[in-house]
């Protein structure tokens, strides 16, 4: 095996788990499920089926990755955070199968905080962050700050996750990513 699994983890075949990933306590990978490289799935972590994970993804405790949700390279997911897949769940009218599943993209580097809520259907944008307990009920675009029920972006965050600054020009840098951001429209881009 070329990552670590817990003994008490369980490993759906087939799947995929790339070179120096670890499952902890009590976790289960769901038949169909990709793992990239060298991520962390904390203890209580449910991958489900067909679920695409990137490298270096650190997913915390208590966290069920639904099928239908893919997470791109060094996506953060926080203690008890929670994917949805469907919209409108109904016991007495279930929706079993892909089919009814609702795609929901976590892009490179997003942060989603502990207890955050992440509607189906929507696209978290690179390197945005999600403040704990925040409800996403639309998409995120690039760098975001977003708190609150429902979510609304405060602000701007490097791609180290620290908050930018901008001056009159629009203009911030980060010291610790050692990059340069633009504001415009709305958006922020990376300066190179």
């Amino acid at each position: 095996m070329n990552y670590f699994k817990h003994e008490s983890a369980f490993v759906d075949e087939p799947c995929e788990i790339g070179d120096g990933t670890k499952i902890w306590h009590f976790s289960h990978v769901q038949k169909g499920a990709k793992i990239g490289k060298s991520c962390v799935l904390g203890q209580n972590v449910n991958v489900g089926n067909n679920v695409s994970i990137g490298n270096f993804c650190k997913i915390q405790n208590n966290v069920s990755i639904y099928e239908g949700v893919t997470l791109e390279d060094y996506v953060f997911c926080g203690p008890s955070m929670v994917f949805t897949n469907i919209l409108d769940p109904v016991c007495k009218y279930p929706q079993v199968g892909a089919s009814y599943y609702i795609k929901t993209l976590v892009k490179e580097g997003a942060s989603i905080g502990a207890n955050a809520t992440i509607i189906c259907g929507h696209t978290l944008g690179k390197h945005c962050l999600i403040g704990a307990g925040t409800v996403v009920t639309k998409n995120i675009p690039d760098y975001a700050l977003v708190i609150g029920n429902p979510g609304r972006i405060v602000g701007w965050v490097s791609e180290a996750g620290k908050k930018l600054i901008f001056d009159k020009d629009g203009f911030a840098y980060c010291e610790k990513s050692n990059k340069k951001y633009k504001l415009s429209n709305n958006s922020v881009k990376e300066v190179k």
